[in-house]
């Protein structure tokens, strides 16, 4: 039930804050409609392409990366429980 008040909330702000954005992404007519950098000729372009594709498998390496290390310490935190519960000092006896 509190999910889809989140998501009765969430929808109409994300559409709301696009529609308000979108303006901002269209090019500005008094520059030629160029970007920050200047004309997009074909080094730009490459150039671009360039930075996405060393992007994407470097974001993939770091999240995986701190995916593995979270994972590590969960598995150790529940063997310490383990040991924990299954030790005799634990149990209440004399």
């Amino acid at each position: 039930m509190r999910e889809m008040r989140r998501l009765l909330i969430a929808l109409p702000t994300a559409l709301l804050s696009l529609a308000l954005l979108a303006p901002l992404a269209a090019a500005d007519p008094h520059d030629g409609a160029q970007g920050w950098v200047g004309e997009a000729n074909d080094v730009i372009i490459t150039n671009a392409g360039f930075i996405l594709i060393a992007f994407f498998p470097l974001f993939i390496l770091t999240m995986s990366l701190l995916q593995w290390q979270l994972d590590k310490r969960k598995y150790a935190r529940k063997a310490a429980a383990n040991v924990r519960a299954n030790d005799e000092v634990w149990k209440g006896g004399w």
